[in-house]
């Protein structure tokens, strides 16, 4: 760690001066306490009151940064990488503080989106275009939300209807043959409340793999997607919610000389959630969930279904400065992978307590899930955060969190039926300033992961090749620097992650993470005009396991501008990889070079 740290100086005087994004969401519910965020506990809570490490982006900060697909948007926040095999449509992965992409539990309104082949949610299939704002929980939750939380918790919000009737039709271009059309309606009408969104984006794309085994051709990709959400309001303490979401993915991929293949991708979330305030002090919230993962590849053949189901009854108590919180959990996971045909379930029991007053903090969680598979698994965590006065606040917690084996790695060819649950167990410190509009933070964590599943030499599956095993233990720890700085229009703000991503018992570097990245950002009013740029840079990876293949580092250098040219008229443009690098985030990938696109929104007012 005092390596990583000492090689970073000269990343640290921009921190001074510059920060990070948590600061510049704002809130409609209340902008006195900052954005409200649910998912450090499942409970609306002010961001200012938060003891976990969350940093949550509105709708109009996802414009702004006029990002190509949902990894590249979560690759400008602070504690995430991502990983991609070609463009936008292709093969995606996110680390989350350097940890595993399956140690990342993702929700998109509350609908729980996994994969049982691969592991972790299929982040190309979840498409931008239809999202309203987004949580990001760093550090693991699984006393909160149960398997898969080892890493972090990511929480997608599609928007939601207000008062009237709001349409809107954008349309875009841009290089690669870009082109993208999004429309759609959202509003309220006495008791219920709306929101319809459509989108078809398509590009013509770029060669992904411009090696000579394979094909010498563009791989493009067309996405279609749909949400929505209603809402019905029985009385003043009963509420019904209905949630939509569905992406239909065509993409282009490389397998072998003469061999273009098809990656087609579906992906549908749904639920239905009924909210009590039965008293002043009590509430409840029952929600039923589904989602399905379908991919298939052709004309290579390749199919595997995933089928996922959660029904959870939540209850919280509030007295005074005393929260109490009590949930029951049940899931369902199923996996169609010929020649696999398995599901699972799991049964929890979560029970929280939360106290804040001006001064002390305290946050207690602790949780049972009964496998249908291994049984018992408990987890627990505890928070503690001491505002020393208007301005310094202090935190510290500790958690222990675990992962349960996929299908696909018990019951494939490559699979071992007694494979254990992943377990980890982290601690982390926290201090944070606030003075006017300048804001600085530092979060110290340390992760340690047992039982880590690796792709290991041939044993007790069928596979010659080899299977997978309980084989490896994993540290991600590391440090985390923000800070903001508003000076009348003009925002600055920027990230720092110092970190170090290992496998404990080969003392190496996990694939495809950096020991270092970041963001410097600014934006600006000139005139009508907002103007911003951006830069983001990575330290080198590795693309093995054994650190044997390099990914060099890079820098990218953004701009983007946004006017509104009308009351009900507004342009977007942008550049990315303003300096045309070539860079990869797997070996043998391309990213895409310099590019540029423009939108024009309309929106009455």
């Amino acid at each position: 760690m005092k390596t990583c740290i000492f090689r970073a100086r000269s990343f640290v005087l921009p921190l001074a001066l510059v920060g990070a994004f948590p600061v510049l969401a704002q809130s409609p519910e209340n902008p006195s306490l900052g954005p409200i965020v649910v998912t450090a506990t499942r409970v609306a809570q002010p961001l200012s009151e938060l003891l976990a490490d969350v940093t949550p982006v509105d709708r109009s900060r996802i414009e702004s940064m006029g990002a190509t697909g949902l990894s590249d948007l979560l690759g400008r926040l602070p504690g995430i990488e991502f990983q991609r095999n070609g463009g936008p449509g292709t093969t995606t992965g996110v680390f989350l503080r350097g940890a595993e992409s399956r140690f990342t539990a993702v929700y998109v309104d509350g609908v729980r989106i996994d994969s049982q082949s691969t592991g972790g949610a299929p982040w190309e299939a979840i498409p931008l275009s239809q999202i309203d704002h987004i949580e990001v929980l760093r550090g693991p939750a699984a006393a909160v939300y149960g398997s898969d939380a080892l890493g972090g918790v990511i929480q997608i919000f599609t928007k939601r209807g207000a008062n009237g009737f709001a349409p809107f039709v954008g349309i875009g271009v841009g290089t690669y043959g870009t082109r993208k059309l999004d429309a759609g309606f959202s509003g309220a009408s006495g008791p219920f409340d709306f929101s319809l969104g459509l989108a078809d984006e398509q590009s013509s794309g770029y060669n992904a793999r411009p090696i000579p085994s394979q094909n010498p051709d563009l791989d493009g990709y067309r996405s279609q997607a749909a949400n929505l959400k209603l809402g019905l309001q029985i009385n003043k303490a009963h509420r019904l919610e209905a949630t939509y979401l569905s992406n239909d993915l065509n993409a282009q991929y490389d397998n072998g000389l003469g061999k273009d293949d098809r990656s087609l991708e579906n992906l549908k979330a749904q639920g239905v959630n009924w909210l009590a305030q039965w008293t002043d002090a009590w509430s409840t919230r029952l929600s039923f969930s589904k989602s399905r993962e379908r991919y298939q590849t052709a004309p290579s053949p390749y199919l595997t279904v995933t089928d996922l189901s959660s029904f959870l009854l939540h209850n919280e108590f509030h007295q005074r400065e005393h929260l109490f919180t009590a949930d029951l959990e049940h899931k369902q996971d199923h996996l169609e992978n010929a020649p696999i045909d398995q599901g699972r379930s799991q049964d929890g029991v979560a029970l929280g307590y939360g106290f804040s007053d001006r001064q002390h903090t305290v946050q207690l969680n602790v949780r049972q899930d009964e496998d249908s598979e291994f049984g018992g698994h408990h987890t627990a965590g505890a928070a503690y955060g001491y505002a020393f006065n208007p301005n310094w606040r202090a935190t510290a917690s500790m958690a222990t969190a675990f992962r349960a084996p996929t299908l696909y790695q018990r019951f494939s060819a490559y699979g071992v039926s007694t494979l254990d649950p992943e377990s980890a167990r982290n601690m982390e410190v926290g201090l944070r300033y606030e003075q006017g509009s300048y804001s600085a933070g530092i979060v110290i964590f340390d992760n340690k992961v047992s039982n880590l599943i690796t792709f290991s030499a041939p044993g007790p599956c069928a596979s010659a090749y080899g299977c997978y095993a309980n084989t490896a233990h994993a540290q991600y720890e590391g440090i985390t620097l923000t800070a903001a700085q508003h000076l009348g229009d003009l925002n600055l703000n920027a990230s720092l992650d110092l970190q170090d991503p290992r496998n404990q018992d080969t003392r190496k570097q996990l694939a495809r993470r950096a020991k270092r990245h970041g963001t410097l950002a600014a934006a600006t009013k000139l005139g009508q005009w907002t103007l911003g740029v951006e830069a983001q840079f990575s330290d080198q990876r590795y693309d093995d396991a054994a650190n044997t293949n390099v990914l060099p580092g890079y820098g990218l250098l953004g701009l983007n501008a946004r006017i509104q040219l009308s009351k009900d008229w507004s342009l977007l443009a942008r550049v990315d990889n303003l300096l045309d690098k070539q860079y990869e985030l797997a070996s043998t990938y391309a990213t895409a070079g310099r590019s540029f696109y423009a939108s024009v929104k309309w929106a009455p007012q």
